[in-house]
């Protein structure tokens, strides 16, 4: 029952995105970071199964740094969805990865930005947008609620209206969410809603 959405404010970008790392019945753990950072002003959330959405995100991170090691500048947040695009349609006709990205950014010239990807390879520019089974309820909320140039504050508050519809209504909805956002300062941890903490294993 995994849940990644995300929105554009004024002069940023949140993501957001459930921390429960789950296989058929079993909940393996309620902390985990679906969200990476590419690089300082980037940020791929993914969902689908975890194999794929791990190793693929890896591989987008490291080859943006390789870009921006081997050229001296880094890519565009248009530039790296297209890239990470391209690897998915390459990938579509050999082993395809069953993973759906957001990916946020902000450049000095275009500001922020979101984009939409997923499995088949299809990108689109949002102002918000989501994946998962929490997506019913968050793209509700936001078609709803958002508009544009909405300030920090507001866009914090709309984030959790989804986060509550997400937990009321969903019948085996995940319990924690992680908040990160991406500004001209860079990409950073905002923070967590937690209603479950995992309980830490006493060394034997």
């Amino acid at each position: 029952m995994e849940c990644v959405f995300g929105l554009v404010g004024n002069g940023f970008a949140i993501v957001v995105a459930d921390s429960s790392a789950v296989h058929s019945i079993l909940v393996h753990k309620s902390n985990e970071d679906k969200i990476m950072l590419l690089d300082s002003h980037k940020l791929i959330a993914a969902s689908g199964e975890p194999g794929d959405r791990v190793q693929f995100t890896e591989y987008i991170q490291k080859n943006v740094a390789l870009y921006q090691f081997r050229n001296g500048i880094p890519l565009t947040t248009a530039a790296a969805a297209n890239f990470t695009r391209g690897e998915l349609a390459t990938a579509l006709r050999k082993n395809p990865y069953t993973v759906n990205i957001l990916l946020a950014g902000y450049d000095k010239e275009a500001g922020p930005e979101l984009y939409y990807i997923d499995y088949i390879a299809t990108l689109h520019k949002l102002e918000k947008g989501a994946f998962g089974y929490g997506s019913y309820f968050s793209l509700s909320m936001m078609d709803r609620h958002y508009h544009s140039g909405m300030s920090l504050e507001e866009a914090i508050g709309l984030v959790d209206k989804c986060i509550m519809e997400i937990r009321s209504r969903l019948v085996v909805a995940p319990p924690n969410f992680v908040i990160k956002i991406v500004d001209k300062d860079g990409a950073r941890e905002y923070a967590w809603r937690e209603s479950v903490k995992d309980t830490p294993v006493p060394s034997a």
